[in-house]
This record gives structure tokens, sequence and C-alpha cells, in this order.
């Protein structure tokens, strides 16, 4: 949401997609918005491997081809929340600050344009 309105502040118009679960992924949902945005960016708090980017891509694979980013804890070894003290550090490690999650929306905009 903070991301959201990072981009709208400077003028750039997002759709957030809340996903409450990922299985059964909301497969309608998605083609929808990949089809009226003509982009997608998943954003989560955990591994992607396995996560809401991977099951969003492979419905999107099948029904709509759009640019596409992930946002998430790549395949590393992770670090407990609390080594620093607090969660925030982590978003900052990890690259999942609502700021890296726009600048993930505008690289997928520009891939969008060709």
């Amino acid at each position: 949401m903070a991301a959201g309105e990072l981009l709208r502040k400077e003028g750039i118009e997002v759709r957030v997609l809340d996903m409450s679960t990922l299985q059964p992924v909301d497969k309608e949902a998605i083609v929808k918005a990949a089809e009226e945005t003509g982009a997608v960016v998943t954003a989560e708090n955990h591994m992607i491997t396995g996560g809401l980017g991977e099951g969003v891509a492979a419905v999107l694979v099948e029904n709509v081809l759009v640019p596409m980013l992930l946002v998430g804890v790549r395949d590393e070894f992770s670090q407990s929340a609390w080594v620093r003290g607090s969660y925030d550090p982590l978003g900052e490690l990890f690259y999942m600050t609502a700021r890296d999650i726009a600048d993930a929306v505008k690289l997928v905009m520009k891939r969008k344009r060709g």
C-alpha cells in the first residue's frame, strides 16, 4: 500500500490487488488486472520460491503475457528479524521496502512500453 501511495504522489496510477491466499489462487482477478494494466509486480514478505509471484506467473503464462517482476526474498539464506532489533531493516536488506516495490513498478512499466 505504501508503494502505491509513493507512486500516486509521482503521478503513476497503480492497482493494488490483495491476494489473501496462495491456494486457491484467484485466477480471474489476476487475469483481469493483467489485461487492464498491462504489467504486474508481486510483493511478498518471504521467499519468492513457491510463493505468490510464482503462482501469479503460472496463471499469466497460460492466459495473458505481460511484463512481470517479483519482489521478495531471493534464493539466499535469511537473517533473523531480531538480529538487528526490528523487522524494518530486513526490508532494506532484501530490497522489499515501499521504495523498492515502487522502483519495480517503474521498471516493469518500462518493459511494458518496450
